[in-house]
């Protein structure tokens, strides 16, 4: 597999694992322990990462990734209407509405933290898939892959054996295949199961919004 050395752009907001903003605090002493967390971090990636190099482990988790780019989430959703028909429709309206919203929250993180992806700032991670685009925080696969699991999965607890598995596949290709930081991907976990919450509340607020309109 071949090495993508990028080289290093002379901005700010590509050199730096993450843009110099918020994020980052004015303490002295709190950014010496916030350097050694991204120092930490990035030493994680790295060593995940160098399992790529083994065509078989890169292979696989490149067609994982690839399938968590929506085609297995697809089939879940035809798999969970097979199951129980138009009983399934306000389920499966509630887990798309929740995704849009986590896919909302995710294209706002990644404008206003701008962290390049692991492969842009260091030429020893291989990297094993294309990018959807070119920054890394957070994981929008990881994001949407517990999303789906817990919010699909709190409805049609079957294909929980299914699911669950996946998404934790999903979650170790995006580091295995350089494209995510583990912290990318950590958050990404928080946020999905964090909209997952919102389940109930939607659901009755939905069911009784029908029930008013009369349908």
């Amino acid at each position: 597999m071949k090495r993508n050395r990028v080289k290093l752009s002379k901005n700010k907001k590509i050199m730096q694992p993450f843009a110099q903003n918020a994020l980052f605090p004015k303490n002295p002493t709190l950014a010496i322990y916030v350097n050694q967390f991204i120092l930490w971090d990035t030493s994680l990636c790295i060593h995940i990462n160098r399992y790529s190099t083994n065509q078989m482990i890169a292979t696989f988790f490149k067609t994982i990734s690839r399938l968590g780019d929506g085609w297995f989430w697809y089939a879940m959703l035809l798999t969970a209407f097979a199951l129980q028909g138009t009983a399934a429709i306000l389920p499966l309206v509630v887990t798309m509405l929740i995704s849009a919203t986590g896919l909302a929250v995710y294209k706002i993180l990644k404008i206003k933290t701008v962290r390049p992806r692991p492969y842009q700032v260091h030429q020893v991670i291989v990297l094993g898939e294309r990018p959807l685009d070119m920054f890394s925080f957070p994981s929008g696969h990881t994001l949407q892959a517990v999303l789906f699991t817990a919010t699909l999965g709190s409805y049609f607890p079957m294909l929980l054996p299914v699911m669950l598995p996946f998404a934790i596949l999903v979650a170790i290709s995006r580091i295995v295949l350089g494209l995510h930081y583990p912290t990318d991907v950590l958050i990404g976990a928080a946020i999905g199961y964090a909209l997952s919450l919102w389940v109930t509340d939607l659901h009755q607020f939905i069911a009784k919004s029908l029930v008013v309109l009369g349908m």
